[in-house]
């Protein structure tokens, strides 16, 4: 009888034991799991000001780029006339 209560109470403090190596490790594992998680919002943040930036600047390009092409084909176009005119 003795012996099974002896056993009884060693196998309690073990389980206790367990337990809090359990909690303890669970405990871990979410600290660096939240960590991980700032850092990836960190990123997501830095990315979507980038792409704020990007997209302002595409916005300001844009428009000039349109310009460009609007003035080459008017170039072109002169110049085709102008060596229409001098082949005469």
């Amino acid at each position: 009888m003795r012996y099974s209560v002896m056993m009884v109470f060693l196998l309690s403090w073990i389980g206790m034991g367990c337990w809090i190596v359990c909690f303890w490790w669970m405990h871990r594992i979410s600290s660096r799991q939240d960590s991980m998680l700032k850092e990836l919002h960190a990123v997501t943040a830095r990315i979507e000001r980038l792409s704020r930036v990007e997209h302002d600047l595409i916005k300001e390009v844009h428009p000039t780029v349109s310009e460009i092409k609007d003035r080459v084909q008017d170039m072109q176009e002169t110049v085709a006339s102008d060596s229409s005119i001098a082949k005469r």
